[in-house]
């Protein structure tokens, strides 16, 4: 008689895998959402989130096909990989719901944010402003003897290092507009 093979992940009790397969790994994710452009469609996608408990850090929303009156929703939001995946189930059950598509998991995509950015000062810490904000590409679109308005587009990482770098030079307002993203390459998610 052969022994038993006893699977990785199984005892001697049973020939089952007894290690849990889910994880406590917070992971970020940009999920977005193709929905029928009508009243409510929006509520029910959020109140979904926070009848959860699940966070939103980012959301956009607009009109992508006028004639086919269709919205894109791209929400950045962190979970466990079971919880992301709860979530994208839980869109797709909605009855305005066209497609959901996890960017992140689905490969590479590109995400962009709009912000403007208020900052104070006087000589030198203006002098300075400007230098970092030529470093980051970041327009100047309003000008006063005491403050700039910046205006920066890139990616959020690129957004929070320009804030954390004009913090100290007198940054008093910042303004978001939230990730944009689609899929990079022939397909449509």
């Amino acid at each position: 008689m052969s022994p038993l093979q006893i699977k990785k992940g199984s005892n001697k009790h049973s020939a089952y895998n007894l290690r849990p397969t889910f994880s406590d790994v917070q992971e970020a994710h940009t999920i977005t959402v193709l929905v029928e452009n009508e009243p409510g469609v929006l509520a029910r996608v959020i109140g979904l989130f926070s009848g959860r408990g699940y966070n939103i850090d980012s959301l956009t929303v607009a009109e992508v096909d006028h004639q086919g009156h269709l919205s894109r929703i791209t929400i950045v939001t962190t979970g466990t990989p079971q919880v992301i995946e709860q979530i994208k189930a839980q869109l797709g059950r909605i009855v305005s719901v066209r497609e959901v598509h996890d960017l992140t998991a689905e490969g590479a995509s590109v995400e962009r944010e709009l912000a403007l950015m208020k900052v104070t000062g006087s000589g030198e810490k203006r002098v300075e402003a400007l230098r970092l904000a030529d470093i980051f590409r970041a327009n100047v679109v309003d000008s006063t003897l005491e403050s700039f308005i910046f205006q920066l587009t890139g990616a959020p990482d690129k957004i929070d290092a320009f804030a954390d770098l004009m913090r100290p030079l007198g940054l008093i307002q910042v303004a978001r507009t939230g990730v944009a993203a689609l899929a990079r390459g022939q397909g449509q998610s």
